[in-house]
């Protein structure tokens, strides 16, 4: 089942491309590190995509390259058909295609929860009765509605990881970046999140990159899981996801789910 708001046309057509993507860092003593290299990889609209792979394997690089953070050494980035980096320089219309959620919700403490989600909004010059529109939509979206005026120190966790989705879904995206979201909270309340991320991503029809060491939550949540070998980074293995959505609880207990997990388990412990 593919998210409501995106057709099968659509859907084929790749919303992210990376090609020949590679980059290396300098490191203090005046030598190099090569992070990652050879990457190539296409995304489909509406597609949910995750990366794992061993610690310090350029996970978190590749993410912030295809959010325009970081420019790659060499290769290309497309969004939605459109080069990323223009010589020099960011195009930042293709940016704007763009959300990004981290694993800290970086709140502001002295705005309330409807201010921190409608901030994108403000900074883009909306008005303040649409962008508190906004916000309030968003808040019934991912489940925290009747906290708009909360600050964020009033919140938990989970509910604070959930305003920050919605801060990152307020310019109404086609694609959203997500590095490593819940990996703060519980183990519980990380189960109900992949839940409600899955809900809301069938809602709004975007495509989705995430980065987790959660080798279940990839499984959980992905349509494809790509594995990256350790560093430098490169393209390991990509595995399909087959089973159908909506996903539930129950998902994980079954052979089929079990048999992904052992099968890239090993996949990484053969990497160490």
């Amino acid at each position: 089942m593919r998210p409501a708001m995106v057709s099968e046309a659509s859907a084929s057509s790749p919303e992210i491309r990376l090609s020949g993507l590679e980059q290396r860092y300098r490191t203090e003593a005046g030598g190099e590190v090569l992070a990652l290299t050879g990457i190539d990889l296409s995304i489909r609209r509406g597609e949910f995509v995750v990366l794992i792979g061993p610690s310090g394997c350029g996970k978190t690089t590749m993410l912030r390259i295809m959010a325009g953070l970081i420019r790659p050494t060499s290769g290309t980035v497309e969004i939605a058909g459109r080069p990323l980096w223009k010589g020099g320089a960011r195009d930042d219309s293709a940016v704007q295609e763009l959300g990004v959620a981290f694993q800290e919700a970086n709140l502001f403490p002295w705005m309330r929860i409807e201010e921190n989600i409608a901030l994108p909004l403000k900074l883009r010059g909306v008005p303040k009765a649409k962008r508190l529109e906004r916000a309030r939509a968003l808040t019934e979206l991912v489940g925290i509605k009747g906290f708009e005026r909360r600050w964020p120190r009033e919140l938990s966790g989970g509910m604070r990881q959930r305003a920050a989705i919605a801060r990152a879904l307020s310019l109404d995206p086609h694609i959203l970046l997500m590095d490593e979201p819940f990996g703060a909270l519980d183990a519980m309340t990380r189960d109900r999140m992949n839940v409600e991320l899955q809900r809301i991503w069938m809602m709004q029809g975007c495509t989705v990159v995430l980065v987790t060491h959660s080798i279940s939550e990839a499984v959980f949540l992905a349509d494809r899981i790509v594995l990256l070998s350790p560093r430098p980074g490169r393209m390991d293995t990509i595995i399909d996801v087959p089973f159908p959505r909506p996903r539930d609880g129950d998902s994980a207990t079954r052979p089929e789910f079990q048999a992904i997990v052992r099968d890239l388990r090993k996949r990484l412990d053969a990497m160490s």
